[in-house]
């Protein structure tokens, strides 16, 4: 009996994951785990795990038909159109695969499949397979259709991708090449910029960018307002130019993000380049007049306990209610009594009312 691999089972997990469950942050699953795919590209072949038998001891694979249900739609199609393209995922799954039982059909002999992607969506994904190009028709989201190829590892560029808005099918394209764009700044630029404040053991960064013409010319006895002198400066016009676009800023986001960074905030603002004069106020008080740029910043954070009070870490107030707890301790040993325990004022606020003793109930008139 063979036994299952353990890329056979990281196979079937992948499987399993509903299509919808993978689109949650559109950007940030859109890339859900290419190594997922690396590894599931090792199906397509003899050596998945070393311990089958060579191609040429397996069984031709039966080119019968095969019924799909998607969306509540059943599709009965010939799966050798699928295994005509075995780098895609529905040509893994009725590959060589399929006889190691990868892909199991339900009680009715039907497969269920791409759980999330509507019907519609997956007529155009039939018709890449007969044709080799997604036709995506008036009414379908291009956003969708991408998402779908994302899941189905089917390639999505202007060779393989037809339709007539232009507008958003070029938006899609953007997308990629702008994630690319700004994966070798953020190594490049951005990530040097974090280093820095984190070897000054600082636990957030916010990094201006300037365009490669800007000076930055302070007066050092009138400089600029508090906290612009904490800021990395990056010098930079195509980093200026990449967040001109609103776009841009959010695959930017979602990439950070992806990268385990925290309280990413990225936008324009009013960075002080140079002074331009000095009034005097009444009582010898100086205002400083500074000229200010619009440039992009970005500002993100590290920080672990970021739940936490980063100001207090303990904070002691003394209880009004009693004054003088020696005075107190003191008369009430006098009189026999154990005295009660002090109840701090932020018990009082954040934890449960004390349990008094009873008092004396004072005596009924009847």
């Amino acid at each position: 009996m063979r036994r299952t691999s353990q890329n056979g089972r990281a196979f079937e997990e992948f499987l399993r994951v509903p299509f919808h469950d993978r689109r949650e942050g559109k950007q940030d699953e859109r890339k859900f785990d290419r190594s997922v795919h690396t590894e599931i590209s090792r199906f397509s072949g003899p050596e998945m795990s070393g311990q089958l038998e060579s191609a040429s001891n397996m069984a031709p694979l039966v080119s019968e038909r095969v019924t799909l249900v998607v969306d509540g739609t059943h599709f009965v199609v010939d799966p050798a159109v699928f295994t005509a393209h075995p780098d895609t995922m529905l040509g893994r799954m009725f590959g060589p695969g399929r006889q190691h039982n990868f892909t199991r059909p339900n009680g009715k002999g039907e497969y269920e499949i791409a759980e999330g992607i509507g019907a519609s969506i997956f007529r155009v994904v039939l018709d890449f397979y007969r044709t080799g190009i997604l036709r995506c028709p008036d009414g379908v989201s291009v956003a969708e259709l991408r998402d779908a190829c994302d899941y189905l590892c089917i390639n999505f560029d202007y060779s393989t991708v037809k339709c007539r808005d232009l507008s958003a099918l070029l938006h899609e394209l953007s997308n990629d090449g702008a994630r690319r764009q700004f994966e070798g700044f953020l190594e490049e630029l951005v990530v040097p910029a974090m280093v820095a404040n984190a070897q000054e053991g600082e636990r957030e960064c916010h990094i201006v960018v300037l365009t490669d013409d800007d000076t930055v010319d302070w007066d050092q006895e009138h400089p600029p307002p508090i906290g612009e002198e904490y800021s990395q400066i990056i010098y930079s016009t195509k980093l200026y130019r990449f967040f001109k676009y609103i776009e841009n800023r959010d695959v930017a986001k979602a990439l950070l993000k992806e990268r385990g960074l925290k309280n990413i905030r990225i936008g324009v603002e009013g960075y002080p380049t140079c002074k331009e004069k000095v009034k005097r106020r009444p009582g010898g008080r100086s205002e400083v007049i500074y000229n200010y740029v619009q440039r992009p910043f970005i500002q993100l954070s590290w920080e672990k306990e970021e739940g936490k009070s980063r100001h207090v870490d303990f904070q002691c107030v003394r209880s009004k209610s009693v004054p003088n707890l020696a005075a107190m301790v003191e008369g009430e040993s006098r009189c026999g009594t154990t005295p009660a325990p002090q109840v701090d004022e932020l018990d009082r606020l954040n934890g449960p009312a004390p349990r008094l003793p009873p008092m004396a109930q004072p005596p009924s008139d009847s």
